[in-house]
């Protein structure tokens, strides 16, 4: 047998995690299950008051509140989630935003803060917080993106590509990351139900809870997997779909949108 891809974590508690949109979702659900492990969690998101309600519960929760998708703020979150941890043995990646469109529906301005927000925000939290990682040698990158960057999706003209980046991104980041002792996980959720799900007007097959999102996750990085995918009944077809030619798979889309 094959052995992990990371280092498993067989005890959370006292974990010093880092959880990068965190106010709702499943950076939320994640928050609670690592909460309730024991870890030592720092909650950043916009939403202040949803990040104080759900750190509310715990004396091991901190808030840190800001816009990951403005660059200047991060040196200055950074400062204090290291006052809160010291350090950091987990930073997860879990803000994002999405707008169902067509491409011939692409608004130049909410495109650029999709970008900013799904994909900007993982650049810059990363140049802010890896010289520190790589010089403590140890330590984990979580990065959510989505099936939905397995390959070109109706409706997701600009959430797609940004997931199929950081797709692309997290690959990268374990071939440099992993050599100098770090864990890198690849999170590929199918449809979970969120805020930004609820925008979808069609039928969202094998949809998921946060928390089942959350537990699929803490498994995963128990175990010390590196892709990360579920449900998968959903996300095994979505694999083979991405393994046909473009002829059959363009073919397959177009009958899915004229049923929905």
């Amino acid at each position: 047998m094959f052995s992990p891809m990371n280092k498993p974590i067989s005890d959370w508690k006292n974990q010093r995690i880092w959880i990068i949109g965190a106010s709702s979702g499943i950076g939320a659900a994640l928050a609670e299950r690592a909460l309730k492990a024991g870890a030592h969690v720092v909650l950043s998101a916009r939403n202040e008051a949803q990040l104080k309600q759900l750190a509310q519960s715990s004396t091991c929760a901190f808030v840190v509140p800001f816009d990951v998708a403005n660059q200047a703020d991060w040196t200055t979150a950074y400062q204090q989630t290291q006052q809160h941890l010291a350090k950091i043995d987990l930073i997860i990646f879990c803000a994002a935003t999405y707008q169902p469109e067509r491409s011939w529906e692409i608004n130049a301005a909410s495109a650029d803060r999709t970008l900013r927000t799904n994909l900007g925000s993982v650049y810059t939290g990363l140049a802010t917080v890896l010289p520190d990682m790589v010089a403590q040698g140890d330590g984990g990158v979580a990065v959510i993106a989505s099936v939905a960057g397995y390959f070109g999706l109706p409706n997701a003209s600009v959430y797609g590509p940004t997931k199929a980046a950081l797709i692309n991104l997290t690959e990268i980041l374990y071939s440099d990351l992993h050599p100098k002792g770090l864990n890198v996980y690849l999170i590929n959720p199918g449809f979970v139900k969120t805020p930004l799900t609820d925008r979808n007007s069609f039928t969202m097959p094998a949809l998921q809870t946060p928390q089942q999102a959350a537990d699929a996750i803490w498994q995963g990085m128990s175990a010390g997997d590196f892709e990360i995918h579920f449900p998968r009944r959903f996300t095994q077809v979505m694999k083979l779909i991405q393994l046909l030619p473009y002829r059959w798979r363009f073919s397959l889309l177009e009958r899915f949108l004229k049923t929905s």
